[in-house]
């Protein structure tokens, strides 16, 4: 049995504040990433005029973050340099409502096409990617390290958001 308040948790999205850094960290360090960044890094990251970071955080207490996306620019192009949801609200639809508030952000900015990289073994990313309509537009091979030391594949996705 749940508790009924958690379940009654209204989620936003808005732009992230520099305030945001430390949890944001917190947040990737969650995500599974064989490197999670540092606050240093994210910081360095959300200085950059060329870096857009939106988070998703309750509507009533907006510095409780459920997950965050992390995109830089480059000319027409962005990629997504990293997007995370906290481990205890995995499966609610937080990283979808992420991507999907971020994309007209890109689009104001002039990007007509996003760029992701995304392990080819992690199937819940990649079932969220395939239902945004990202493609797979090339591999790199032994991109990742694994914590076992193992490598693993890239999938170098892309989304065109001239049609959105």
């Amino acid at each position: 049995m749940g508790w009924p308040f958690f379940s009654s948790i209204e989620i936003s999205i808005r732009s992230a504040k520099a305030s945001d850094s430390h949890e944001i960290a917190m947040l990737h360090s969650e995500g599974g990433f064989s490197h999670p960044w540092s606050v240093e890094e994210i910081e360095g990251l959300m200085t950059d005029q060329a870096v857009l970071t939106d988070i998703a955080c309750d509507s009533r207490k907006s510095d409780r973050l459920f997950g965050f996306v992390m995109s830089r620019c480059a000319a027409d192009e962005a990629e997504i340099l990293t997007i995370a949801v906290r481990q205890k609200t995995r499966g609610k639809g937080y990283g979808r409502r992420l991507i999907e508030a971020h994309l007209p952000k890109l689009t104001q900015k002039g990007v007509k096409i996003l760029y992701l990289e995304v392990e080819e073994d992690n199937k819940p990313a990649r079932a969220l990617y395939d239902k945004i309509g990202f493609v797979t537009a090339g591999i790199r091979k032994g991109y990742y390290r694994k914590p076992d030391g193992r490598l693993a594949n890239a999938l170098i996705m892309k989304l065109s958001l001239d049609s959105l």
